[in-house]
């Protein structure tokens, strides 16, 4: 690997001796949820992943290097530290560069992840297609980066601030696979549904390692893979509240002139604000799901 991309010695081992691992963003821990929350619910996370039998990889730029897996120290400095960028795969480059410290998105973490040897990574809530994007062009690098990405990522579906009709056309032009798991239905992050359908499910972690085996067989591995993992019945947010609390930030950016990359955090945090703290509990009870579900496909797989 190259200088300015340092791999964990834990996380390590455990690739060249085949053993599980999963890659988790940082965004989510600088950005995603409110502080001094961010640290505690980061440990959190990589326990889950430790529950599910894989080694967390936590994978973030510090002060100029691109690391993948953090000890508890770099962890901390990721969430604490003020003006941490929200690095997408776009802005790695210059971040190294510059000596900076970023926090990885979805796209970053999962082209970071596949140049590391990690298949399988789990988040939050997959970027897509914005409201109004015929007319802003403005789409998640998520999509473009998973469709030449050898990457599974385990999500609630799509941030529900999201257009998830076009997200999921986008998906399906761009060669991306998405398994519904243990659901029919694609879910909506904070709801369990979206309202859409889906096309494939499998009920098992040996099942998703088996459409793993299946791509790589067939010379596919540049393509990747969404396994939409809803969030459980006694988690999701209440539909009526969910409801008001989008409308209103939907109104709240536009008013703000809130555009691009952070319209998410504003979106995030609004929803917090307006539900009172619920929007954060679900949150973090479905990121904890996708940790936990992933690190049981990564160990299925391995």
């Amino acid at each position: 690997m190259p200088a300015a991309l340092v791999i964990d010695a834990e996380v390590e081992d455990a690739l060249r001796s085949g053993g599980p691992v999963v890659a988790l963003e940082s965004t989510i821990i600088s950005h995603g949820l409110p502080r001094p929350d961010n640290l505690r619910i980061a440990r959190e996370i990589e326990r889950a992943v430790r529950d599910g039998g894989a080694v967390p990889a936590t994978i973030a730029v510090v002060d100029g290097v691109v690391r993948v897996g953090l000890d508890d120290a770099a962890l901390a400095f990721v969430a604490t530290r003020p003006g941490v960028v929200k690095a997408s795969v776009r802005d790695l480059a210059a971040v190294v560069a510059s000596g900076g410290t970023g926090a990885t998105t979805v796209a970053a973490t999962a082209a970071l992840a596949a140049r590391a040897g990690i298949p399988v990574f789990a988040t939050g809530g997959l970027g897509g297609v914005h409201r109004g994007a015929s007319a802003t062009w403005d789409e998640s690098a998520d999509l473009t980066t998973l469709s030449r990405t050898a990457i599974l990522v385990v999500c609630a579906g799509a941030k529900s601030i999201l257009d998830v009709a076009a997200t999921l056309e986008r998906l399906e032009t761009l060669n991306v696979a998405v398994l519904g798991y243990r659901t029919d239905r694609f879910p909506g992050f904070y709801l369990a549904d979206s309202g859409f359908p889906l096309h494939w499910r499998v009920d098992s972690p040996a099942e998703v390692a088996t459409v793993l085996r299946a791509r790589r067989e067939l010379g596919l591995d540049g393509y990747g893979i969404v396994l939409a993992n809803p969030i459980s019945a006694e988690d999701e947010l209440d539909p009526a509240l969910h409801e008001q609390a989008l409308r209103s930030g939907l109104a709240a950016a536009d008013a703000a002139g809130v555009t691009g990359k952070d319209v998410t955090p504003f979106l995030l945090d609004w929803f917090h604000r307006e539900t009172a703290g619920e929007s954060l509990r679900a949150n973090v009870a479905l990121v904890l799901a996708n940790a936990r579900l992933a690190a049981e496909v990564a160990a299925a797989s391995a």
